[in-house]
């Protein structure tokens, strides 16, 4: 999460007197914005909206003592997610550095509102708490799913899941990010999502649950005009899922894609 700081410097200059400038006091409070424009919305290497583009949106604030909370939304396939066509995160934590070896403690709440309007739907929803250490340009993120895991039995309409709940599951998060300079950047990411009981997702013709997959993304990025960011990352995974409207045709939504990007910081 990027952060900006207001600050507002003033410079007097008066004949026959000394030019002065006067810095007003920092507060200790950041908030920052985003939005952007995605050709589609991967969530750990499965599409979210049916491989169409989304627009992405949230806010942030954060505290020098290292507190922070936010909220991040996005549209989603209305039929993956009962009749919910919207995704909206809460989230809150801390983050702190020992020496060189940054940290980051927290717990997301993942809701998407109206999913249990359809006759039979559950309701969706799933929190998660999750620790991360960075060093350098390199992070690691663990989450681990202290309630329904997206509700057993959405993924048993969508999924095929057992009848088993999802205790024990957990996503396991590495990135990482280089700067070439000139504004262009790279970007990398590697997930491994380990599914229990419940949470268990059936390939496209397959018959066995599957108790684990990875996700990846390479990605190259520009910066221009200081705040907008263009981005163009291939993600892909090494399961073949469906689900929601593509389930009608029994279309991948974790297959290879090409996924391109339009954002701000604001």
């Amino acid at each position: 999460m990027r952060q900006t700081k207001l600050a507002l410097a003033a410079v007097l200059a008066l004949s026959g007197m000394s030019a002065f400038a006067a810095d007003e006091p920092k507060s200790d409070w950041t908030i920052t914005g985003n939005a952007g424009l995605y050709s589609d919305y991967r969530f750990r290497g499965i599409s979210q909206t049916n491989k169409k583009p989304a627009f992405q949106g949230g806010f942030d604030i954060g505290h020098a003592s290292g507190f922070y909370a936010g909220n991040w939304n996005s549209n989603v396939d209305s039929v993956f997610f009962g009749g919910a066509n919207i995704e909206m995160d809460f989230y809150g934590g801390y983050k702190g550095s020992l020496g060189d070896l940054g940290y980051d403690i927290g717990g997301l709440y993942y809701y998407y509102p109206g999913s249990d309007a359809l006759v039979g739907s559950p309701k969706i929803k799933n929190t998660e708490i999750y620790f991360g250490l960075s060093y350098g340009p390199i992070s690691g993120k663990l989450y681990y799913p202290v309630s329904d895991f997206f509700s057993a039995e959405k993924l048993t309409t969508f999924f095929g899941g057992t009848a088993e709940n999802a205790a024990g599951s957990y996503y396991l998060d590495v990135s990482g990010g280089y700067d070439l300079g000139g504004g262009f950047g790279l970007t990398g990411h590697v997930g491994y999502q380990k599914l229990k009981g419940s949470a268990r997702l059936i390939e496209i013709g397959g018959t066995t649950p599957v108790e684990s997959y990875v996700d990846w993304k390479v990605g190259v990025t520009y910066t221009f005009s200081n705040a907008f960011v263009l981005g163009l990352s291939y993600i892909d995974t090494n399961r073949d899922f469906t689900g929601g409207t593509a389930a009608l045709s029994n279309r991948k939504i974790s297959s290879s894609a090409a996924v391109l990007s339009l954002s701000k910081t604001f």
